[in-house]
């Protein structure tokens, strides 16, 4: 389907404008057919290997679900659960892995580690998340904003507010160039995205007719926009002196009632990747909140969050039906 049959997903580089276009498409199709009663299996006898590093909930229960859907078996593997880099090399494991099953999902730390897997495994390898890359949420990201908007990719304008030098905002600057939209990634001088990723995202940008803007000023950079995204500040397991740290470089960039309305679009709406610290409801947001002092909410206030304007479980919603597209387009 769509000529991908067989292809790795490690990046959203990986794959054509077209071609991305298409796998949106497929999956608005496919969560039609699911609403519908209407869904027809495309990988029964398939089976797919799921690596997992780093925890989840969404990536886990999107790629079981969308399997499970489509006639496909599962097997979870997570930190304890294979020889993976302890005793086994990950090409060596790769190999293994791609004798016993028709594709393989890794979430985790290193880019490297999954493009290794790509190379020798013989088969679709889909990248969950990296600390560089998550191109799987962006083709949840990006239906999304359609659904939700009505309007075509080449005239969608959005923000990402924050920390710019990980993955969502690296992965946020290459999609919206590929797909022709007006981006504008917001935040401060010393988080800024990485230099080369700013480059090669112009670079398509100028082909496709988008726009990547890097800017200080939130007031600015949000007027008119369709969509404010954003995402945590600090990582569980990071120590107390880099949440002070952190927390005092990105505070002016909370989304609030404030930056809403900013955007002077009355129809603009909130999104997130989830988990979001919008409240003290867990434990490290508690923990982080008390010791920051912002008792309303971290990188998104609870008023926001939990607003009509929040789409952030829609967002939520469509990691499922992509994620479906993306396994029915490389394994059919």
């Amino acid at each position: 389907m769509f000529g991908l049959t067989g292809r790795s997903f490690t990046k959203t580089l990986d794959f054509t404008p077209d071609e991305l276009g298409d796998l949106i498409a497929l999956a608005d199709d496919l969560k039609a057919a699911k609403r519908a009663g209407t869904e027809q299996l495309a990988l029964t006898g398939k089976n797919i290997a799921l690596l997992f590093e780093k925890t989840s909930t969404r990536t886990r229960a999107a790629f079981e679900v969308a399997a499970f859907d489509q006639g496909a078996h599962v097997s979870f593997f997570d930190p304890t659960s294979s020889q993976m880099g302890h005793k086994e090399s990950i090409a060596d494991t790769a190999r293994v892995l791609g004798r016993m099953y028709d594709a393989i999902q890794f979430r985790g730390k290193s880019q490297d580690d999954i493009e290794t897997l790509a190379e020798h495994a013989g088969v679709p390898v889909y990248n969950g998340l990296t600390d560089e890359w998550h191109p799987t949420q962006m083709l949840a990201d990006f239906q999304t904003m359609r659904e939700t908007s009505g309007k075509d990719f080449a005239r969608l304008s959005y923000a990402f507010v924050g920390d710019l030098r990980f993955n969502m905002a690296r992965s946020h600057a290459v999609m919206a160039a590929k797909m022709g939209s007006d981006l504008r990634l917001i935040g401060p001088q010393a988080l800024q995205p990485p230099e080369d990723v700013v480059e090669l995202a112009r670079s398509i940008a100028a082909e496709t007719g988008g726009r990547v803007t890097v800017t200080e000023d939130w007031r600015e950079g949000v007027e008119g926009v369709d969509f404010i995204h954003t995402d945590v500040w600090v990582s569980m397991g990071e120590p107390k002196d880099v949440w002070t740290d952190r927390v005092a470089l990105v505070k002016a960039y909370q989304v609030d009632g404030n930056m809403m309305r900013a955007t002077g679009n009355p129809d603009t709406k909130f999104m997130h990747c989830l988990p979001a610290f919008h409240d003290a409801n867990t434990t490290v947001g508690a923990q982080i909140m008390d010791h920051t002092d912002m008792p309303d909410g971290l990188e998104v206030t609870e008023d926001v969050f939990e607003s009509s304007r929040s789409v952030a479980f829609d967002q939520a919603e469509n990691r499922l039906h992509t994620i479906k597209a993306l396994m029915v387009a490389t394994l059919t």
